[in-house]
């Protein structure tokens, strides 16, 4: 079967999903070589497909990542990560907090008394006032969101 052109709409998606395979090129599987099924941009597809084909097929761990693109910790990764959450662990998950922690009740009520005091004072200087105060290294962007997002709240 003839492979088609790449579907935009399908990359933009994988792109959003955080799904999107930076190095299709390095599939070499023959099974994503000439295939309308098998997408090597489809990161989600290419780690289950390399599982399966160590667990299902009985193929050797090495050749596995050799052929799907992958070092072998990827791949003790990708295994621990599908046994224990399922296909849903296969997904790329972000980086780094999950929220602003620096910026606690008590640091955003400090910044909002601040403010209120001195209209003026630079969110950089917020910040410069909030390290002294909490001995904390928040940046001044996180600060315009944590004020941002305290605005959105009481509206």
């Amino acid at each position: 079967m003839p492979k088609r052109s790449p579907d935009h709409r399908k990359q933009q998606a994988l792109r959003a999903h955080g799904s999107l395979n930076p190095h299709p090129e390095a599939v070499t599987s023959a099974l994503f070589q000439n295939s309308d099924f098998f997408d090597p941009t489809d990161l989600l597809q290419v780690k289950y497909e390399m599982l399966r084909r160590v667990d299902a097929d009985h193929q050797p761990i090495v050749r596995a990542t050799q052929e799907f693109g992958f070092s072998r910790p990827s791949f003790y990764q990708a295994q621990a990560a599908f046994q224990q959450s399922g296909l849903s662990g296969l997904i790329p998950q972000k980086r780094g907090p999950r929220q602003a922690h620096k910026l606690t009740a008590p640091v955003m009520e400090f910044i909002q008394q601040t403010r209120l005091a001195e209209p003026a004072l630079s969110w950089r200087e917020l910040a410069e006032r909030v390290g002294a105060r909490f001995a904390v290294s928040v940046h001044p962007r996180s600060i315009e969101r944590g004020v941002a997002r305290g605005q959105k709240k009481r509206r």
